[in-house]
């Protein structure tokens, strides 16, 4: 199981990557691999208000669909369009290019409900 330690995990099987006050997020390798083949994304509009535990978002496999959740109360700033045509890239590059979208924080308690490297591998024992 691929779990980079330079991020930080939810409970919802997504990682956080914190650049300052803007998080870009996507899901885990262990979200893929239990979506199975992803072949829809639901993206929220940039410029869209997130609130914290609030769903933004839906991925669609071919056995279920899934909310994405917000870990902050934040802005999105940014959406990664290259998914739409490719979303499957989300199953072969989850912490790169399957990135799912940027959310600029306004609250700053970015780290509330946040779980390190190795307490996500806790998670998932």
């Amino acid at each position: 199981m691929n779990i980079p330690q330079d991020l930080v995990y939810t409970k919802e099987h997504e990682w956080i990557q914190v650049d300052e006050n803007i998080l870009t997020i996507g899901i885990t390798d262990f979200a893929q691999g239990e979506l199975g083949d992803i072949i829809f994304v639901e993206f929220p509009d940039i410029g869209d208000e997130v609130k914290k535990d609030d769903p933004f978002g839906t991925i669609e496999a071919v056995k279920t669909v899934a909310d994405i959740f917000s870990p902050v109360e934040g802005k999105i700033i940014e959406v990664n369009h290259n998914i739409e045509n490719s979303p499957e890239v989300i199953n072969s590059d989850p912490y790169g290019d399957g990135w799912l979208v940027k959310i600029e924080v306004t609250e700053h308690a970015v780290s509330d409900g946040l779980l390190s490297p190795e307490e996500y591998e806790l998670l998932l024992s």
